[in-house]
């Protein structure tokens, strides 16, 4: 069995930018233990699978290590994926997933995603994050992730994670966040436990991200950059429980898959 892959530059106006994912269309699902050695195999942080269902499509996400609830980089890549080289001719692609159903629209800035808005509640700051850290976040609150609020960009740069001690953390991984210089806020991502040390950007983070900052600046449309080492930029705009993520895509490489 062949399967055609395409990996992709998520968030990214260039290859080598912002964050790679591979895609697989298929035809119908396959052993779910044969996806989760593909995306083993790619040692990306996300290989995201999608079939077809009726005029929308079915989409999963795979870590290196498990299937996740969300992804926005490889739901990017997946729709980037469909209009560019599957000859997906409507404005919007619907997917069907975990978090419900997501949207993704071509724009004049590339593709939109609507996603769903993850509140965050307080919560006691963990040892483990403080030690895996090295420094002591303003404040500490959570939703799918531990947001880990800094007073400065500096500050986030400088951070040097122990990822063996933030593995021993309950929830999926940490993003630590502060005011940006030339972007409303800034963010670094990391999940250990996913076997992604530090993601380079990461949509769902921004579903995370995106509603606090919009809180505290009071406004509700905001520009953000992810400083990783490929780094990338994601505007985001919160309205009615949703977050709503633009980015581009750009092609890196396609490829074809001998399964046995």
């Amino acid at each position: 069995m062949k399967l055609k892959m395409f990996q992709i530059d998520a968030f990214a106006n260039h290859v080598f930018e912002g964050n790679p994912a591979a895609v697989c269309p298929l035809d119908t699902w396959l052993d779910d233990g044969l996806l989760q050695a593909i995306a083993e195999e790619n040692n990306l942080s996300e290989t995201a699978f999608f079939v077809p269902s009726g005029d929308t499509f079915a989409l999963r996400w795979f870590t290196p290590a498990e299937e996740v609830d969300l992804c926005g980089h490889a739901t990017l890549a997946a729709a980037h994926v469909l209009f560019t080289h599957l000859s997906y001719t409507k404005q919007d692609v619907v997917f069907h997933t975990r978090s419900g159903q997501l949207t993704v629209m071509r724009n004049e800035n590339g593709y939109c995603m609507d996603f769903p808005a993850t509140p965050l509640a307080a919560t006691d700051t963990p040892s483990a994050l403080i030690e895996g850290l090295g420094k002591v976040p303003k404040d500490v609150l959570a939703g799918f992730d531990y947001i880990a609020v800094f007073n400065s960009e500096e500050e986030i740069l400088s951070l040097k994670p122990d990822f063996e001690k933030l593995k021993e953390l309950a929830l999926r991984g940490v993003v630590v966040t502060a005011p940006g210089q030339e972007v409303d806020f800034v963010s670094r991502c990391f999940f250990p436990k996913l076997r992604v040390n530090e993601d380079p950007v990461t949509g769902s983070a921004h579903c995370e991200l995106a509603p606090y900052w919009a809180s505290r600046l009071g406004r509700n449309k905001l520009n953000a950059r992810q400083l990783s080492k490929r780094s990338g930029r994601v505007e985001c705009n919160v309205k009615d429980g949703r977050v709503f993520l633009v980015g581009n895509a750009v092609d890196f490489m396609s490829a074809e898959i001998n399964i046995p």
